[in-house]
């Protein structure tokens, strides 16, 4: 498995010994399963790269039809002391009620706002809000350390929107902490129709080169749409976004090849440049 740290580096006039190609992707067939509405970023990251991408959306992101409770929270936000973004989805689901509501990004204040991840934290200044915490690290356990390193949580009042089918290791880690979070799920990722049985027999042949997957919602409904035979033949590389898409693609029996160390969109496609770099021969899990 090829763990990637470093950022690739500007063109520059003085050669070097093993510089990489202006393309270094040329001609490699590269799998997009995120969400339509999100993808563009990855897919014109690795098309400038010379991938030929295939678009394959598994996943959309559906708000919840009673939002009621995210509302309530939001009209008494003066009484909490945190307000924690996990990701741009729920930036989104909850910046786009507020004039709705009669509220303001404004009235968020004055908690303090943390945000998961350089894309939440940029879509949350698109909004108006600038966050206050971007931890380092994207996982919820380096999350809750950073939060717990700004200060005493014990009584202290968290306000946690995000995704139905989250993982509960953020609200646990500050509950264990003293913290009263309020977990509010405000939308859901649902499976995209479509047909992927020519995907799948492409991926079968040997046709697909590498296949991204951002969330483990993306490996999960993958899985389910072109069928654990494909999902599992090994004869593409499996390229994941961090350690908890990696731990949900290993579970569903997928062969981890690339795994990015910057949970990031760039991160990811730095790792399959590394990946591809040394021939697609990276070291593989056994």
């Amino acid at each position: 498995m090829v763990l990637v740290t470093e950022r690739l580096q500007p063109h520059m006039s003085q050669p070097r010994r093993h510089a990489l190609p202006a393309q270094p992707l040329l001609g490699r067939r590269i799998v997009v399963t995120r969400a339509r509405a999100q993808a563009a970023d990855l897919a014109e990251a690795l098309t400038t790269l010379g991938a030929e991408v295939v678009a394959a959306p598994v996943i959309r992101i559906q708000p919840l039809a009673d939002l009621e409770p995210l509302r309530a929270a939001l009209a008494a936000a003066e009484c909490y002391d945190w307000i924690v973004f996990t990701s741009q989805n729920t930036v989104q689901v909850v910046c786009d009620r507020l004039a709705a509501w009669g509220l303001t990004p404004h009235d968020l204040r004055p908690a303090t706002v943390a945000a998961i991840g350089l894309a939440t934290a940029t879509a949350l200044v698109r909004h108006g809000v600038t966050p206050d915490l971007v931890p380092e690290q994207f996982v919820a356990e380096a999350v809750v350390q950073a939060i717990a390193l700004r200060g005493e949580l014990r009584g202290k009042r968290v306000l946690l929107p995000r995704a139905r089918e989250a993982r509960d290791a953020l609200p646990e880690g500050l509950r264990a902490l003293g913290a009263v979070v309020d977990a509010i799920p405000v939308y859901e990722t649902v499976r995209e129709a479509g047909d992927r049985s020519e995907l799948a027999g492409e991926m079968l042949a040997g046709k697909i080169a590498a296949i991204t997957f951002t969330s483990s919602s993306t490996v999960r409904h993958f899985v389910e749409i072109v069928g654990r035979e494909a999902a599992t033949c090994g004869r593409f590389a499996t390229a994941v976004i961090g350690p908890v898409t990696a731990a949900t693609a290993r579970e569903l029996g997928l062969t981890v090849a690339v795994e990015a160390v910057e949970y990031t969109v760039p991160g990811l496609v730095r790792a399959l440049v590394q990946y591809f770099g040394e021939g697609g021969r990276g070291k593989r899990e056994r």
